[in-house]
């Protein structure tokens, strides 16, 4: 018996009717891995946007980050206060 006959009678090979399957099930992994990265940058934009006063510069500046792509009035009025308190002159 050869390697090449055993194999077709594991099972081994093309299978019929399964490859759409395979697609769905990749399909819906990479739905669900969007759905979840979208859901947490979500949150950590919520958790930057809360850190402007944080005691980390890193968190300091990830907020300043969301208040550039969030341009409003009540954002100056905070980047107001937020010059007034930083005591680093780099995040000024």
């Amino acid at each position: 018996m050869s390697v090449r006959g055993a194999w077709r009678r594991s099972g081994g090979g093309r299978r019929s009717g399964g490859d759409w399957a395979d697609v769905a099930m990749v399909a819906l992994g990479l739905l669900a891995g969007v759905t979840v990265g979208f859901a947490t940058w979500s949150q950590q934009q919520v958790r930057h946007r809360q850190a402007l006063f944080n005691a980390s510069p890193r968190r300091r500046l990830a907020a300043l980050g969301y208040l550039r792509a969030h341009p409003s009035v009540d954002s100056a009025r905070l980047l107001r206060d937020y010059l007034r308190w930083e005591p680093l002159p780099l995040l000024r």
